[in-house]
């Protein structure tokens, strides 16, 4: 991590105790005043005291899972077992960038959204429930559309990268495979 990311950042130290303390306020916070942060746009980093290592993807994975253990998980057993299934894939870093863009797209449309004065307010978490409940099945058919759209896109880069591949391994003298031997007595 850069000398220059860690000065603009606010700093979270995590303590062997497992405590977080927070540099700017300079008193302990727990993992509810991280997500606050998230919630807040705050940029923060948070480090191991000892090591000064990176801690803080572990921190987000941390508060990810608290909130999939409490009240209405986002993702379902299926979807995180497909996640687990791309680790060590060859499309593992492809994959990660895909969702990234996605999530990105995502928080762009809702953006736009919100935005959207309304009477001259700006959408207000009780206006986006009102919104959403009359609007759902349009959103729903929207968001399928452009699921839809972005699996086309994504299959269509698989197929790509497979022609490239025997493209490139074609033109290697490679000799065929002999079959398995079989048993006969």
């Amino acid at each position: 991590m850069s000398s220059a990311k860690k000065n603009a950042d606010r700093l979270i130290k995590k303590y062997p105790n497992r405590r977080l303390y927070d540099t700017q306020t300079s008193s302990y916070i727990t993992l509810t005043d991280v997500k606050q942060l998230v919630l807040d746009n705050e940029e923060f980093t948070v480090v191991d005291a000892k090591t000064n290592e990176d801690l803080s993807r572990s921190i987000l994975l941390q508060i990810i899972l608290e909130e999939e253990a409490s009240g209405a998980p986002m993702f379902s057993s299926d979807v995180l077992a497909q996640i687990i299934r791309f680790y060590g894939h060859a499309m593992q870093g492809m994959m990660g960038s895909y969702l990234e863009k996605n999530v990105q797209a995502f928080t762009d449309i809702q953006r736009k959204f919100t935005s959207t004065a309304v009477g001259g307010q700006p959408f207000s978490p009780e206006m986006w429930t009102q919104f959403m409940n009359v609007q759902g099945p349009m959103m729903q058919g929207m968001m399928n559309n452009y699921i839809d759209q972005s699996k086309s896109l994504f299959v269509q880069m698989q197929e790509q990268m497979q022609s490239q591949s025997k493209n490139l391994f074609g033109t290697f003298p490679f000799a065929p495979v002999p079959p398995a031997p079989t048993d006969k007595k």
